[in-house]
This record gives C-alpha cells, sequence and structure tokens, in this order.
C-alpha cells in the first residue's frame, strides 16, 4: 500500500526524523491560508498522487510569491499527472502540498529496503541524490552504498557512520543522521513497511539535513494489523478494477494490453501471459482467480475483464487441481447472463471435472470458443484479438 508524500512526512515527524514545515491543501483558498502560514519567501508547490517522477512533468513548482502560490495550486488541482510511473491516463490531483522552501547546499539518497536474497533490511545510500535510483545503479554504481542490517543485531552506530562518512557528513551531521536512520528503521519496524525512500535528503546551506521528499510503502498481508495507516488509503489513487478485485479476494492488476485473461495459479497465469506475448499479442491484465475459487467469484472476475473497454478477447486457462472446471464454466456463464458481449472468449479447460465443464459451455453462445491445448489458445485469443493492442 502507497501513501502520499504529506502522510508520509508526518509519519516522518512522529519519529523524528527531520523536515520542511509544510501544509496540505484541497483548494485555492487554503493555499493562500498555507502560504500566509508558512514563513519565508518562496514555497514550493507539490502535486500529491502516488507516483514519482512529478518534477520531471511540473507536479513540482517554486512560487515566489503568496498569489503566484495559489495560482500554481489552482492550476494543479483537479488536474491528472502523467508520469513516467503512471499509466497514460495519470493520476488525479485531488491534493497539494505547500512547502517552505530550503537553502539546498547537496542532495543524497537514502533507503530502507527489505533484502530478500540475504533475508535482512538494507540501507541504500548515495551522493547522487535528486536521480533515479537505477540511473545511478546503472552509470555509476560507485556511487552507491548498501548496509545490511542482522535482524537481531538491529541497526548499530558504527553503521551510521559508515553511511555518514560515505557521504562526507561530519561533526553533528552525524548525529543528525544517526537518528534520523533509527526514526526509519523503527517506523519500518512498527508499521511493517516494505520500503522508505528519501530522495532528497538535503543538506541545507546552514548545514542540517531535511527529508525534503518522503516515499513509504507499506506490506499489503500486514495493513490488517495497522488500523492507522490503512486510514492513510487513498482510494481514488488506485485502479478501480484492482480495488473490486480485491473486495472478492482476487488477484489482479491492470496492464495495457488487448487480451484478458482469466487463469487459475500465479505460475500458470504468468505462463499464458508469456504464451501470448510470444504469439504476437499482448495481456490486458494478469488475474489468477485462485485454488479454491467459487462460481460466485469466477463471475465477478469475469465482469472485470470485459469491463475493460481495451479488451478485444478473452482467454481462460484453467488447469483443475483444486478448482473444479465446471465451476469456472458455471461463473464465466453466470457473467454472460448478467452482461451481454459479443467479444470472443476462448477456453481452455484441463484436469478436475473438464469434461464436465466443457459440455457446460458446449454450443451455449457462439462467441465461446474451446481451444484444443494451450498453444491454440493463445493462438485463437491473438488472432480474434486483431493482433497486438
Amino acid at each position: 500500500m502507497n501513501i502520499h508524500e504529506f502522510q508520509a512526512k508526518q509519519l516522518f515527524r512522529d519519529y523524528k526524523i527531520p523536515v520542511p514545515e509544510s501544509i496540505v491543501v484541497t483548494s485555492a483558498a487554503q493555499a493562500l491560508a498555507a502560504a500566509q502560514t508558512l514563513s519565508g519567501d518562496s514555497w514550493a508547490i507539490k502535486a500529491q498522487i502516488h507516483a514519482g517522477g512529478r518534477g520531471k512533468v511540473g507536479g513540482v513548482k517554486i512560487a515566489k510569491t503568496a498569489a503566484e502560490a495559489v495560482d500554481t495550486a489552482n492550476q494543479m488541482l483537479g488536474q491528472q499527472l502523467i508520469t513516467q510511473q503512471t499509466t497514460a491516463a495519470g493520476l488525479p490531483i485531488n491534493s497539494v502540498l505547500i512547502e517552505q522552501t530550503t537553502a539546498i547546499k547537496r542532495e543524497f539518497y537514502l533507503s530502507l529496503i527489505i533484502d530478500r536474497h540475504s533475508e535482512k533490511l538494507c540501507f541504500i545510500a548515495s551522493v547522487a541524490g535528486g536521480m533515479d535510483i537505477e540511473t545511478v545503479a546503472t552509470e555509476t554504481p560507485e556511487k552507491i552504498i548498501s548496509l545490511f542490517i542482522h535482524p537481531a543485531a538491529g541497526l548499530q552506530a558504527y553503521q551510521c557512520r559508515q553511511v555518514a562518512f560515505a557521504l562526507g557528513l561530519q561533526g553533528e551531521q552525524l548525529k543528525t543522521l544517526h537518528q534520523l536512520m533509527t526514526g526509519m528503521m523503527q517506523l519500518f519496524l512498527d508499521k511493517d513497511a516494505s520500503q522508505i525512500e528519501i530522495n532528497p535528503l538535503v543538506e541545507t546551506e546552514a548545514g542540517d539535513l531535511l527529508a525534503l521528499d518522503a516515499k513509504i510503502n507499506f506490506d499489503d498481508n500486514a495493513c490488517a494489523l495497522h488500523k492507522d495507516i490503512l486510514a492513510l488509503r487513498d482510494t481514488n489513487q488506485e485502479d478501480e478494477k484492482e480495488n473490486i478485485a480485491k473486495q472478492f479476494d482476487l488477484n489482479y492488476i491492470t496492464l495495457e494490453g488487448n487480451i484478458g485473461c482469466m487463469v487459475n495459479g500465479a505460475g500458470l497465469a504468468m505462463a499464458t501471459m508469456d504464451l501470448v506475448k510470444l504469439k504476437g499479442g499482448t495481456p490486458a491484465n494478469f488475474l489468477d482467480v485462485g485454488g479454491g475459487t467459487t462460481t460466485e467469484k469466477v463471475t465477478e472476475a469475469f465482469k472485470l475483464i470485459i469491463s475493460d473497454k481495451n479488451v478485444k478477447a478473452v482467454l481462460v486457462n484453467i488447469f483443475g487441481g483444486i478448482v473444479q472446471c465446471d465451476v469456472i464454466a458455471k461463473g464465466i456463464l453466470g457473467a454472460l447472463a448478467q452482461i451481454k458481449t459479443d467479444l470472443p472468449v476462448i477456453v481452455r479447460l484441463e484436469g478436475t471435472h473438464a469434461e464436465e465443464g466443457r459440455a457446460l459451455l458446449h454450443n451455449v453462445a457462439p462467441n465461446i470458443i474451446p481451444a484444443e491445448d494451450l498453444d491454440h489458445a493463445a493462438e485463437q485469443a491473438v488472432a480474434l484479438a486483431g493482433g497486438a493492442a
């Protein structure tokens, strides 16, 4: 689960991680009051969306007067912001952050993630702040330091000094960085985060350290334990179909192709998508209906697929183990009874109750097309969808 920058910065404050003074607003009138409240002669106006890369596309601007701050906020609010991390439709700007500007001397990168290979937490730091860390890793990997935290020992003072020396910090800055990294570590553990990123972490002209940006992701599987974190969720920043899928315990991810896929099992779903690509097509989604699915869940899954206006054909690939193929067939029929569609539906059923499932779908509608095997099913789906999206 993602949260907004202003929410992440409030959590930073709670854990003694230094951030600039700021006020989140949802209207031009609030923007004026915020600019008048915050001291200084200029303000950063920052669009609040669940995606990075805002500054490159006009989502972060500097206002030098209160009137300019109001105009900038007014221009942003209600718009869709498209960045390299969003879909082509972008994300809605329903709030903006008015923040004190900072006289910056240097910019750094600092994040805390889970390293699953070593089974440890890992701090990643770099003197190349403000840049995409993936670009730094590719072009100048020597500028990155990785620090692994043993779960039994926890973060040690000497490790904070290692990061400080790598970033060229000294004096009181070492104490500040120790406090900052300790706060990140405690926040990560207390709230079951999966990533905390500060980009950039800045050294001001006065020598202070400030988290100029804040990004926190949380483990979806642990959110039920943290009602305070769940309360921060903004469903307006999430895909509508994916939200519906969660209500029915379906694993659904929207993609940008034109072939809707309904499969049981994540591995089989990935293999199905790979085969569609191999045949020249493009999947419109990832959808795993799970092993213990029901007719009702399959109905909702199928309705989700055909509600996507980009979908030109539907590929159903089921290998019945725990799930029974006749349950899938009943779900498809239930969905077609509720939502009429002429989309071609290519169905490949194998395994438990496969014959019963095929019998239920036999000659029900001309657009339900049986497939001999997965290879044949993928070929038909690509052909009937008109090729790649």
